[in-house]
């Protein structure tokens, strides 16, 4: 098995990680985000590399439970009691006139601090995924996997992606040396110290990368009809403006499902005709293009049978996914639901292994 593995495409994951977004977006069943996000650290657990950037799930994880404890906390201190029964009461503070509206502290109840904990678990779940995509694809090859006519976007998106693995290098690296001098990385006053030299190091290896990209070329044009210029600016507004419209319909409910399919639909399809056509003024070659073979194409299908089967539900089962406020019970999942988010987890089994540090120096030997 090992004699086969290879680094599945960039893209492949990054649209499996979109697609299980789309699931956890449009759910608050706490039942269902706990396994978005057990399928999630289940394929990271079997196909992350050893890459520095495949240390960002449990950075992204954290920060989720950060978010979920600031969620909580002011649902607690400035949110409006729902229901009953109450389980503690704070001292609530009189606030100005022109505060009105806004309190801080009195009662706190049970429904209250359960729709804070699913509205919280949540976004904390989007996080990880989002870690996850982020461990799981190489950031320098989905750079180079991006269209030609991405150019100019591409050394910003290769800045934004590379910044959180070189994050993580920085931080280890950061605390060995503290460790080495003898001195204390834990603690406020430890990460303190530590936080200025791990965010001026991280920015600096992501712009080294991007002003290495400049020097080599990257980006340059090739003369286009002015007229296919213009053609093509009205493309991108289109499918910007039809992609932004289907994304706001995928993640509020209220909005009707074939509006979300039409503005989602154009916008596709102009976007890929602006590309197309702004791909002419590239001339940049490619060594090496990663495949999009079957184990990618299978990625991305997991992915978004988890979408479609959790977008389905938002509408046909509306109570199960999005239970009420005001119900305390355990909510369960409907069994389409429950089926297509485990298919999400296929990549942990029907993907080849990725190719890790020695594999990769073993490789290099052989060839020499």
């Amino acid at each position: 098995m090992r004699s086969f593995a290879r680094n599945l495409h960039p893209l492949a994951w990054w649209l499996w990680a979109l697609g299980l977004l789309t699931a956890a977006s449009r759910s608050t069943n706490v039942t269902v985000l706990a396994l978005i996000l057990s399928v999630a650290w289940l394929v990271v657990k079997r196909r992350r590399s050893d890459a520095p950037w495949a240390r960002a799930f449990h950075l992204f994880l954290k920060l989720g439970l950060i978010v979920l404890f600031i969620r909580f906390l002011a649902q607690v201190l400035f949110g409006t009691p729902i229901g009953t029964p109450v389980l503690f009461t704070l001292p609530e503070l009189a606030l100005p006139q022109w505060a009105a509206g806004i309190t801080v502290g009195g009662p706190v109840t049970g429904p209250s601090v359960l729709a804070a904990f699913s509205d919280g678990a949540r976004l904390a779940v989007m996080l990880a995924l989002i870690g996850a995509a982020n461990t799981l694809a190489n950031p320098k090859r989905l750079l180079a996997s991006l269209p030609a006519a991405l150019y100019e976007v591409g050394v910003a998106v290769v800045v934004a992606l590379s910044f959180a693995p070189s994050l993580i290098v920085a931080v280890t690296r950061v605390r060995e040396a503290r460790r080495l001098r003898g001195r204390d990385d834990r603690g406020i006053r430890g990460v303190l110290t530590v936080a200025a030299p791990v965010l001026e190091d991280a920015l600096e290896r992501s712009l080294a990368l991007a002003a290495a990209m400049d020097s080599r070329g990257y980006g340059r044009r090739a003369t286009v009809n002015p007229r296919i210029h213009t053609i093509t600016t009205g493309l991108f507004s289109v499918g910007l403006v039809g992609i932004a419209l289907g994304l706001f319909g995928l993640l509020d409910s209220s909005t009707p499902s074939r509006l979300t399919v039409l503005a989602f639909s154009v916008g596709v399809t102009a976007a890929v005709g602006g590309l197309t056509l702004a791909g002419r003024r590239g001339i940049r070659t490619r060594y090496r293009p990663d495949r999009f073979a079957v184990p990618e194409q299978l990625t991305v299908a997991a992915g978004c049978i988890a979408a479609s089967v959790t977008i389905w539900a938002s509408i046909t089962h509306a109570g199960v996914i999005n239970p009420p406020i005001g119900v305390l019970a355990w909510p369960s999942v409907p069994w389409p639901v429950l089926l297509g988010v485990l298919l999400a987890a296929a990549p942990a089994f029907l993907t080849p292994l990725p190719v890790f540090t020695q594999q990769a120096d073993d490789a290099v030997a052989v060839r020499r």
